[in-house]
């Protein structure tokens, strides 16, 4: 785990922690301690869980990118170079929350001769999609 999500877990349960010892004393429940403590290594054990999960999830999205990119650089004539994996460069960079380099990967795959035109149509409702999202603030 790195510093960044370390850090969040620690903040998660230094926010979680003083909570449950006040619920516990307001109560005066004897297990309260007992409970809180259980609370406390749950809550670190799920936050953990779930940072570690998105950091993966994000260092492999930039992993893809960085070989799409190689593959756009090395020939970028060719449309099938604009794909690792079955995804396109554009939708990786949408999925990284880039849409002004995704527009600019579309318009490139666009005025490409063998760019097929429902994929180029597909990646600009992608595109539109995600920026709708953003003016919603979503």
């Amino acid at each position: 785990m790195n510093y960044a999500a370390s850090l969040a877990v620690v903040v998660v349960l230094t926010f979680f922690f003083p909570l449950a010892v006040r619920v516990g004393l307001y109560y005066d429940v004897p297990r309260s301690l007992v409970l809180i403590a259980l609370s406390a290594v749950l809550t670190f054990v799920a936050a953990t869980l779930v940072i570690r999960w998105q950091v993966g999830r994000h260092r492999d999205a930039a992993a893809l990118l960085e070989l799409a990119r190689a593959q756009v650089g090395a020939d970028p004539q060719n449309p099938r170079a604009y794909f690792v994996g079955g995804e396109h460069l554009a939708g990786l960079l949408l999925r990284l929350d880039r849409r002004r380099e995704a527009a600019e990967v579309i318009d490139r795959y666009a005025r490409l001769g063998g760019a097929r035109e429902s994929e180029i149509v597909a990646l600009r409702e992608l595109l539109v999609q995600a920026e709708r999202r953003q003016k919603r603030g979503g």
